[in-house]
């Protein structure tokens, strides 16, 4: 492994505090943690692969807004 130095906000310090409590991970982990995260988020066949997992996640809810009517609701303020 190689040390890395990084700067955080106070608020991403105080967020990273409270998460390694909720979690009894160490900083250094959770911060290893999200950058696996978001490169692998990154990846063009990650991503490719993400968004076909979620083709048609939505089609049986019937909680949701009609969007071709928001859409025009919207496209009316141009």
């Amino acid at each position: 492994m190689h040390r890395t130095q990084v700067y955080l906000t106070n608020e991403e310090r105080n967020g990273l505090s409270a998460i390694t409590k909720q979690t009894g991970k160490s900083q250094s982990q959770l911060i290893r943690e999200a950058i696996d995260f978001f490169i692998s988020q990154s990846q063009p066949a990650n991503r490719k692969a993400s968004l076909q997992k979620a083709k048609g996640l939505w089609a049986k809810r019937h909680d949701l807004p009609d969007f071709k009517k928001l859409r025009k609701e919207l496209d009316r303020d141009k």
